[in-house]
């Protein structure tokens, strides 16, 4: 059985995995939302464009739900005190996200076009509010969040209540929003231009080579602003990494450049900051080759490296207080019991590589272009 200290790390690892599993396989789906008003021009052309991602949505939003579940299962302090705070937020998520099944499957239930003109912005608002509220909350965990600690372990914020959604929309908390929703779309774009011909793939491979230089370029400001506007936090004294959890037995400062600390004591932690900024030019230049299976895999690099870079830079802290440093939860003392984290990983081991295996299946057994001709022959049967 492995030790504690060891299980923390190997959590805050895995729990990394499956938010980057969700960026790849459901930030595709909400890409391919959010550009659907635009390389969609009629009827049929958004009926290719929902049918490349329809039978695979559900599928990939287990991505989120597990992720989510790991947070509340590994580490209950985090899962706690951020849903305290960001609960207005994580309400708007939700609700954006009941306008996917909903419009994935009742879109096309009516030939009006009132109603199919609406359900593609309501596809485009399940794509959009989700991206750009999970960049804003990374952009402010960079930041910190302005809670604190009671002697109980109860967290509480700074403030009302509506602190929870308007502070949060600060210049580079947005900007943070602004990477991941031209991540996702540049994501969802490689995707229909690999599942789609004609002029939809046309449409998605222009949308691939202006969305590269956004992220390339947002991506580049945001480490900028950080390293010269955003103070880090660090640890001056802790309990060992092995003991029992408990947030309010360390000394943690603030201090500017602390979040490149990383990047100096292990030096091939530099490949995830370059991974973030050249796989999104790379994709640009796979598409433009036509190439765009490889440019998929350069985007999920890049996908990759993005969330990779702010993990990082963050490690040991997963949800650092402004209001309190020394409330600020980490790895090391935010999780579970060894006995539940030891249950949790081989229940990882056995049935990840199963959600893996029936995912590559379903899209093996339902590849191939979605075309004109395709949806136009199954009107009344296709998304």
């Amino acid at each position: 059985m492995l030790d504690y200290e060891t299980l923390k790390l190997v959590w805050w690892v895995l729990v990394g995995v499956l938010l980057i599993g969700f960026a790849i396989a459901d930030g595709m789906d909400m890409g391919v939302g959010m550009l659907l008003p635009f390389v969609g021009r009629d009827d049929t052309e958004r009926r290719v464009v929902i049918n490349t991602v329809g039978p695979h949505w559900d599928g990939n939003q287990v991505w989120l739900i597990t992720a989510g579940g790991a947070i509340f299962a590994a580490w209950p302090a985090v899962y706690a005190a951020a849903f305290s705070g960001f609960y207005l937020a994580m309400l708007l998520v939700l609700v954006a996200l009941f306008f996917r099944p909903v419009g994935f499957d009742y879109r096309s239930k009516l030939e009006d076009p009132r109603w199919r003109n609406a359900w593609d912005w309501g596809l485009f608002a399940g794509g959009l509010v989700p991206a750009l509220i999970f960049g804003v909350a990374f952009g402010n965990l960079l930041q910190g969040v302005p809670f604190h600690l009671d002697s109980f372990l109860k967290p509480h914020y700074e403030g009302t209540f509506i602190w929870a959604l308007l502070p949060l929309l600060n210049p580079f908390a947005l900007l943070a929003g602004l990477i991941s929703v031209a991540m996702l779309a540049l994501h969802g774009a490689l995707w229909l231009q690999i599942r789609t011909d004609g002029a939809v793939a046309a449409r998605a491979k222009y949308a691939v080579s202006l969305l590269a230089l956004v992220v390339t370029a947002a991506f580049a400001l945001g480490g900028l602003w950080v390293w010269f506007g955003i103070d880090g936090y660090r640890i001056v004294s802790e309990p060992a990494h092995s003991a029992l959890p408990n947030p309010l037995a360390k000394e943690v400062v603030r201090e500017a450049g602390a979040w490149f600390a990383v990047y100096a004591t292990l030096p091939v932690a530099m490949l995830l900051p370059a991974t973030g900024l050249l796989a999104p030019l790379a994709a640009r230049a796979l598409s433009a080759m036509n190439r765009p299976g490889l440019g998929f895999v350069a985007s999920s690099l890049g996908m990759t490296g993005i969330i990779g870079t702010a993990g990082a830079a963050m490690f040991p802290f997963v949800m650092p207080s402004s209001a309190e440093p020394n409330s600020s939860l980490t790895v090391w003392d935010a999780p579970s019991s060894q006995l539940t984290l030891t249950i949790m990983f081989f229940a990882v081991v056995i049935f990840l590589p199963v959600v893996l295996g029936y995912t590559l299946w379903c899209y093996r057994a339902m590849w191939g272009k979605v075309t004109v001709a395709e949806i136009e022959a199954k009107k009344y049967h296709a998304y």
